[in-house]
């Protein structure tokens, strides 16, 4: 199994959808809405995604990985059009708010419900031809992809806005269909479990604890980070919204960039455990959130930012393997799209929880992302391992 067009596709999918967090604020602008209606957006693609995981995860196990994946990039290519054409029809004869709303809404959480299917997919993928020993590593080449796609994508979709708001939605929506391209030649053929196989597992498996938080509470800290970045800039450092734009861009290119090198090393130091990682990478989120609490200055807050998202760069394929080595080859999809779950959940609470304790203090998120990381290291640290995940063989799905 190649990883190449894996690690290539896993890019082109996140750019497509960070493509259209970077417009969709002049887009909102005008077309007459509301901020809160693009948050809205952002929540029902984050909440679709959380509903759609196991199932996705739970149908690769039966069906195999290819079909999944195939179905997931096409449904990703055909409502990413279709958010395309709305949109570019509505710039030009906006039609009544309600009738924006509920479209933005409707297909972001298609293309939710959709790219949901691609990140257990993959990681399910990855664990049926590697052995646990080697699933970090992978998962966090992986993740670097997804790591680049952050990246990229909002760079690229800004540079494309000066040809009009809806020109990176069109480019975004060729990407699915290219990383199809890319990768369907590339799998292998699909071959799932019986029914009597596959395993429902339940999200209170106990094998399965310490991954779901850990993927619960790192993406809550990044996501929340994100969030709050733009106006605790502007507050703690009395810049005016263009110089406060254009700080909180620095700051999240140094997350995208460290998220990458971290995730480079994960995949170097093949030895080093997934509950280990987990740990380290939590303690360094932890102090990087923490340091950026207190940053005064534009060069504090990238480089406090920097270090978060090194710690996270660490975590995040750590946790995605342990949930792979705790489960048999029969259930892992079902675990992989557990995760992913979590994740969902994580982009739904976020939102809500960072903003309102904004309100009490500036450094409040950060502080509270901080705590929360320690406390997920000492877990990770104390936790017991969970008996080992049966290895990778020819016969599993594909």
């Amino acid at each position: 199994m190649r990883l190449t067009p894996m690690i290539l596709s896993n890019a082109l999918c996140m750019a497509a959808m960070m493509a259209f967090v970077a417009v969709i604020g002049p887009i909102v602008r005008v077309l007459g809405l509301a901020e809160w209606h693009a948050g809205l957006t952002v929540t029902a693609a984050g909440l679709v995604w959380m509903l759609a995981a196991r199932a996705w995860g739970r149908a690769s196990d039966r069906r195999g990985r290819k079909p999944v994946l195939i179905a997931g990039l096409i449904g990703v290519g055909l409502a990413y059009l279709g958010l395309a054409l709305f949109v570019d029809h509505a710039l030009t004869q906006p039609p009544a708010v309600l009738v924006s709303i509920l479209a933005l809404v409707l297909l972001r959480g298609l293309l939710g419900a959709f790219f949901a299917a691609i990140a257990p997919a993959l990681n399910a993928l990855v664990a049926d031809h590697a052995a646990p020993a080697q699933r970090v590593g992978q998962m966090a080449m992986l993740g670097a992809g997804n790591a680049i796609g952050m990246v990229v994508g909002p760079a690229a979709a800004g540079a494309l806005a000066t040809l009009g708001l809806s020109a990176p939605l069109y480019a975004a929506a060729l990407l699915p269909w290219l990383a199809l391209a890319l990768l369907v030649p590339a799998l292998p053929p699909a071959r799932g479990h019986s029914a009597r196989e596959t395993s429902t597992l339940a999200l209170s498996d106990p094998r399965i604890r310490l991954p779901l938080l850990a993927a619960f509470l790192g993406t809550y800290c990044v996501v929340s980070a994100q969030l709050v970045l733009g106006f605790f800039v502007l507050d703690r450092l009395d810049l005016n919204p263009a110089q406060g734009a254009r700080a909180a861009g620095w700051a999240l290119a140094a997350v995208g960039l460290a998220l990458i090198a971290a995730q480079g090393l994960v995949s170097w130091r093949k030895h080093v455990s997934a509950k280990r990682w987990m740990s380290v990478g939590a303690l360094l989120g932890a102090a990087g959130f923490a340091a950026a609490a207190t940053a005064t200055s534009m060069l504090a807050v990238i480089l406090t930012c920097a270090l978060a998202g090194a710690g996270m760069g660490l975590l995040f394929p750590a946790f995605q393997a342990a949930a792979s080595n705790a489960v048999d080859h029969a259930e892992q999809g079902i675990a992989a799209g557990s995760v992913s779950a979590a994740q969902g959940l994580a982009m739904v609470c976020a939102p809500l929880v960072a903003t309102l304790i904004y309100r009490i203090g500036p450094a409040l998120p950060f502080v509270c992302s901080a705590l929360l990381l320690v406390g997920l290291s000492l877990a990770s640290a104390r936790h017991r391992a969970p008996a080992a995940a049966s290895g990778p063989a020819a016969q599993d799905p594909g």
